[in-house]
């Protein structure tokens, strides 16, 4: 027997027991989305026994769609707030109080539980008697249909961790949605969101549940899809990020879990949500400083500098080489400074720009920062040639008849480390994103003073193939920089001057075809192709809607 009553599932899913798990749906203000989320948790079949959506006070006419599909759905049930909370917590509150199966699992308004989710959770929880299941979340970009996985390190595979101490990696996936909960341990070891207006309350509830001890069992399955709607009229607390009040609400989530965790005599899980916070959180929110306004950056300088002002050395030491020299580098400068050079160390992967500075023979963040100790990167103990934050610059031109791209790119030296690795032969690779088969070229890398180039030729007509139909396509660049000694090292090219800007090209294949090298978010290059003259229109009419609907 597991700690609901019922019986543990012995072998397949075929004999999982029927009616035992409540979908918790909520929704504010989104009539648009949240049917297609209600209908995705009715579809979970016979483990489903109810749906609880809970209206948070709409004013669009989200309760009188949910209304509807009560009429028609005997298992659903809706639940009016007369106010609106403020926040996610107390909704999924009031869906666990109401529901009436040992199972609970979480639904937003504008996501999908894919076919088959509840069931993959259900039998993993009853198979090892376990309070908690979890699995794969998709994190899905729309309208371009582009999928990205939450945490998949957690996920390769069914595993059972007999609690969150022995795991500690558990602290990384904070999502509560791709989750299934004994609704009895939650009851008994008071677990719950924050009430009210309470962003990134899925902090809180995921310190108070692993601070509880439980046994968690992971599936590999995708068991939820996180969509992420850019364009949205009202942005989603993750994509919220331009304001410092976002920042100032993950600081107080953060600092809550901590307390939990040393509350309840986990040190361990305190200690590593402090290390996650450095590598995830920090990290995350450096990557974007060099798009903030002033105003922000000095804000946001300073709170971070507050937070990490409590780091114990041992605490910063046990953080990823990036993670650290930035938290190091934001303690020891009383204003922000070096804010691009941070964003690609930041980035993934992590990028160290030059200058390479040191001080008493030792690599230092600067010759005005040489307390900022660069450790890790030379002598005893230092990371082995393929962890290096190796910065690869690429400047790409962009040639007619036939089209095709000129590719440079510059292979910084790092503190001697590369010269060590003897770095002979680069492989360029370009992967699609939202999957498909990747392209290769390799050329030779050629010392260039204490810096090594390589030069290479790109065909662009098969980046625009015509199973793309109408819809550009974006490509990713990465490098696996082949060295006589330490292996491979591999890492994405950065943007360099002189690399971007969009251009018609005149095509055998396609008549016409469209390219604009790009830097992401994080400063590496991507490419976006797109075929043909109609796809030229489409992509010209969407630019001209989006600048009409931009306009105040």
């Amino acid at each position: 027997m597991n700690e609901s009553g019922t019986p543990a599932l012995p072998h397949a899913p075929d004999a999982l027991p029927t009616g035992l798990v409540t979908v918790i749906v909520i929704g504010y203000d989104d009539a648009t989305h949240i049917a297609t989320a209600v209908r995705s948790a009715l579809a979970q079949g016979p483990a489903v026994a109810e749906v609880i959506a809970v209206d948070d006070a709409s004013t669009d006419g989200t309760g009188a769609v949910l209304d509807r599909l009560a009429a028609r759905h005997p298992r659903l049930r809706v639940i009016h707030r007369t106010v609106n909370s403020g926040g996610c917590g107390t909704p999924r509150n009031d869906g666990v109080r109401a529901a009436g199966t040992p199972y609970v699992m979480f639904l937003d308004s504008d996501d999908v539980l894919p076919d088959g989710a509840a069931e993959a959770l259900l039998a993993a929880a009853l198979r090892h008697d376990a309070p908690v299941a979890a699995g794969l979340c998709v994190r899905r970009e729309l309208p371009q249909c582009l999928d990205t996985r939450w945490q998949p390190g957690l996920y390769r595979a069914a595993a059972l961790h007999p609690s969150p101490e022995h795991h500690p990696a558990l602290l990384h996936d904070t999502l509560c949605v791709n989750k299934l909960y004994d609704r009895r341990f939650l009851t008994e070891h008071g677990v719950t969101f924050p009430e009210g207006a309470y962003p990134y309350e899925d902090f809180v509830f995921s310190a108070r549940l692993l601070a509880a001890a439980p046994r968690i069992a992971t599936v590999p399955d995708t068991v939820y899809v996180w969509h992420v709607r850019r364009g949205a009229h009202r942005p989603s607390i993750s994509l919220d990020r331009d304001r410092i009040g976002n920042w100032h609400a993950r600081l107080r989530a953060h600092r809550r879990g901590v307390e939990i965790y040393r509350t309840a005599g986990r040190a361990p899980l305190a200690h590593a949500a402090r290390v996650k916070f450095l590598d995830h959180d920090l990290r995350m929110y450096v990557r974007e400083l060099p798009t903030r306004g002033d105003g922000y950056r000095h804000a946001w300088w300073r709170a971070t500098r507050e937070c990490l002002t409590g780091y114990a050395e041992a605490e910063l030491a046990a953080a990823r080489a990036p993670a650290r020299w930035i938290a190091r580098v934001v303690l020891a400068a009383a204003d922000p400074r070096d804010l691009d050079r941070l964003a690609q160390l930041a980035a993934h992967p992590a990028r160290l720009l030059p200058p390479y500075a040191r001080a008493g023979g030792r690599p230092v963040w600067a010759d005005d920062l040489p307390v900022v100790t660069l450790d890790g990167l030379v002598g005893p103990g230092a990371a082995p040639a393929r962890r290096l934050p190796v910065t690869v610059d690429a400047t790409l031109r962009l040639l007619t008849g036939p089209p095709r791209a000129e590719l440079r790119l510059r292979v910084h030296e790092l503190y001697g480390r590369l010269a060590q690795a003897r770095p002979h032969t680069v492989d360029l690779e370009l992967r699609p994103r939202g999957g498909g088969t990747a392209l290769e070229a390799r050329a030779a890398l050629s010392p260039d003073g204490p810096d090594w180039t390589a030069r290479l030729w790109i065909g662009l007509a098969p980046l625009a193939a015509p199973g793309a139909g109408h819809r550009p396509r974006t490509w990713d660049l990465r490098v696996r920089l082949h060295c006589a000694h330490g292996g491979v090292i591999r890492t994405a090219v950065r943007a360099a001057d002189g690399t971007l800007g969009r251009r018609a090209l005149p095509s055998a294949r396609h008549g016409l075809l469209l390219v604009r090298p790009y830097a992401t978010a994080n400063g590496s290059l991507s490419l976006r192709t797109a075929a043909g003259l109609r796809c030229a229109l489409l992509l010209a009419a969407r630019r001209l809607r989006r600048r009409r609907t931009s306009r105040p």
